[in-house]
């Protein structure tokens, strides 16, 4: 793999030029991130700073695409790298048996590897706000889940992994 620095360089060179869609490929390459489920990209409108929407798409079972702002590379790279990262835990969970269903499950587990990279081991860890953003989101998503239900039993001890996490970096 390149170093951080070269990659980052690659990567402002495409969206100097408005080769987003490159940008994205070479950076899913460079990080280890692709699946032979995952279809390609689709540009959706520029995103805002307050608000960076990315999206995957495709019926259960069928490759999936992930929709990116067409500027998504003006934002912090490392987060931007974290949001692919998030959307390949939904193909992966939206292409391979079992599907995961379940929307709060499915989030529950794109902001636990957000947060530990356990799929995705080579995607820096994103600034400590972002981190506890992503850790606040992963309880959400998990107090979304029937209380005391089968799911909320399957993830109580990421829970308390999420929990430890987000005491330590307050």
């Amino acid at each position: 793999m390149k170093s951080f620095d070269s990659i980052l360089q690659h990567v402002n060179s495409f969206h100097e030029l408005g080769e987003t869609i490159p940008a994205a490929e070479f950076v899913m390459k460079e990080y280890g991130l692709e699946h032979p489920r995952f279809k390609g990209f689709e540009l959706r409108e520029k995103a805002e700073p307050s608000f960076i929407l990315m999206t995957t798409e495709g019926e259960f079972g069928q490759p999936q695409i992930i929709k990116i702002p067409e500027n998504t590379f003006s934002f912090d790279f490392v987060l931007m790298l974290n949001l692919l990262a998030h959307e390949m835990v939904h193909v992966i969970q939206k292409t391979t048996q079992p599907y995961i269903e379940d929307r709060n499950e499915r989030e529950w587990q794109a902001y636990y590897e957000m947060l530990f990279h356990k799929i995705f081991p080579q995607i820096p860890q994103p600034s400590l706000f972002h981190r506890k953003l992503f850790a606040k989101k992963a309880i959400e998503y998990y107090n979304r889940m029937e209380k005391g239900g089968e799911l909320q039993q399957k993830y109580a001890d990421q829970k308390e992994e999420v929990e430890q996490l987000l005491l330590s970096l307050n």
